[in-house]
């Protein structure tokens, strides 16, 4: 690989050592700190001149001060002569805000798709987008790469017998429908109604057969997994053997990890496009993060070389 250094912001610095690893290249030099009056500093301490520079954030709290560390490493590379600044963001900030279905509120995921370009970025990496429209904000190259053929390798090596995929609403049913193609299996869709803005997820019947089978949740994130637990008790109520999920991104919020330990999901299956902390994961035992970094080293590397990402996402 030529021309090609990765850095890592200050959340990220595990994830990106994965990257490199694989790549085998070393981690890029770079510093971030405060000022005592709270301002974010950067600086590159190696020569970027006419390289294609890999910047990877990730999604964790405080996730506004991660935004300003990207904004502020992206001006930072600008200015010291980096031929493409490519971004890297597992899991794309804001990526729910992302349509204006209210009076009087903000399309944030389109705001982050203009700061990142006002800031000099040339290139986004990120990966199963909540709307995959957002890709579409994009004037620069946008590549969404997926956690699918991930997961459902996972999945297959259990060796499930009498599976199904259930499709949380109707909105995640072309998902569901995807998976259960893979895995040759039915599917089952749960009818269930969202009140306002606080999360909460009203689950009512199934339609479909659940009973007595493996049943398996696919969606693209789990936040405060009340839709997830209300999903898992109604199959639970419709006599559903065991009770799975997979998602990209594990947010897991607030008291999620507590909810989904004492929920009727047998495994959640997530990837590390969010860190998980180390606090969080001893709080279940429910929880399996598999790592998705080789797969994101694998577009760069192809990237670099100029080959098409689509091999990646030819399922296995």
């Amino acid at each position: 690989m030529e021309n090609i250094k990765i850095f890592a912001c200050k959340s990220a610095e595990n994830f990106t050592k994965e990257i490199c690893d694989y790549l085998n290249l070393p981690v890029g030099e770079m510093d971030i700190l405060k000022f005592k009056n709270d301002n974010t500093f950067v600086q590159i301490k190696e020569t970027v001149r006419e390289q294609d520079v890999y910047i990877v954030q990730m999604t964790t709290p405080p996730v506004n001060e991660r935004v300003m560390e990207l904004l502020i490493a992206i001006d930072a590379f600008k200015r010291a002569s980096a031929k493409n600044i490519n971004v890297v963001l597992p899991y794309y900030i804001y990526s729910r805000s992302d349509k204006k279905d209210q009076p009087r509120i903000p399309v944030t995921a389109k705001l982050m798709q203009q700061l990142l370009e006002a800031a000099g970025a040339t290139r986004v990496i990120t990966c199963d987008l909540h709307n995959p429209a957002i890709q579409a904000y994009f004037n620069i190259n946008c590549d969404r790469l997926s956690a699918q053929n991930i997961l459902q390798k996972y999945f297959k090596e259990k060796n499930l017998k009498d599976m199904v995929i259930v499709a949380t609403d109707a909105g995640s049913s072309k998902k569901a429908y995807k998976y259960s193609e893979y895995f040759g299996c039915p599917i089952a869709l749960i009818d269930k109604r969202r009140a306002g803005n606080d999360d909460r997820a009203i689950a009512t019947t199934v339609i479909g057969d659940v009973e007595n089978k493996e049943a398996i949740i696919f969606d693209d994130e789990v936040d405060t997994a009340g839709s997830l637990i209300e999903t898992a008790k109604i199959l639970e109520r419709f006599h559903a053997k065991e009770i799975y999920a997979g998602c990209t991104h594990g947010v897991l919020s607030a008291d999620a990890v507590q909810r989904i330990e004492a929920s009727p999901i047998k495994e959640l299956v997530i990837t590390n496009t969010i860190p998980l902390p180390e606090e969080k994961q001893n709080q279940s035992s429910k929880i399996k993060v598999l790592t998705i970094a080789p797969l994101f080293a694998e577009a760069i590397r192809r990237l670099n070389e100029a080959k098409p990402l689509g091999e990646l996402f030819v399922l296995e």
